[in-house]
């Protein structure tokens, strides 16, 4: 199927995939902290509501990606070696600050699944960095010159979120040890930072010497 990657190209993704859904941020942050306050079911509302806007921003990359490649594939060129340093960055961010990770247990009045939803919706959508990660990340798995890229990185978004399931799902069934165990393991924490930084930094010297060639 012309929209499928290579095994090679998938290989590579679903890694930094992983690393990414075990980097604490934001969005991890979220769902321990409802499962925390409101229970499992507000957990896993706002995980989903997280999802989706991955889901979203996929579609505004493909939309955005391929209007690109056809208008420009110089410009197209630019944004991998921009995305190429974006990863850089993000590394060095990673091993200088660290992750972000704070959840709190604090009792409020309950709130519907669907403000929980909203809520894990809107932190994606809303998180700039976010934004910027799928816009400088995806493109890195495609070629400009390949006539199926929409339909790979379409495949590529969809992918992340299926594998962001069983690696967050954990997190949330089993909030309050995570959340201990995180709090009480900050070597742990820093190995995936890591982790984290040493994939990515990968990753971007790949695409800078691909061009380079």
């Amino acid at each position: 199927m012309s929209f499928i990657p290579d095994t090679t190209t998938l290989i590579q993704f679903a890694i930094a995939t992983v690393i990414l859904a075990i980097t604490p941020g934001p969005d991890m942050t979220l769902f321990v902290s409802r499962t925390l306050s409101q229970g499992r079911a507000a957990g896993f509302a706002s995980m989903a509501g997280a999802l989706c806007g991955t889901l979203i921003h996929t579609t505004l990359v493909v939309v955005g990606v391929s209007a690109l490649i056809v208008a420009s594939p110089g410009a197209f060129l630019a944004l991998k070696v921009f995305g190429a340093g974006y990863l850089v960055f993000l590394a060095w961010q990673a091993i200088t600050t660290g992750s972000a990770f704070s959840p709190e247990k604090k009792s409020g009045p309950e709130i519907s699944l669907f403000r929980a939803w909203a809520a894990g919706l809107g932190v994606n959508l809303l998180n700039p960095k976010i934004i910027l990660f799928f816009m400088t990340f995806l493109p890195q798995f495609v070629s400009a010159h390949d006539p199926n890229a929409p339909g790979k990185l379409f495949f590529l978004g969809a992918m992340f979120v299926v594998l962001s399931i069983p690696v967050t799902a954990p997190m949330v069934f089993a909030a309050e040890k995570f959340s201990t165990a995180m709090k009480a393991s900050p070597r742990v924490t820093r190995g995936v930072d890591y982790l984290f930084a040493g994939v990515f930094s990968a990753f971007a010297l790949k695409i800078l010497t691909a061009q380079a060639k």
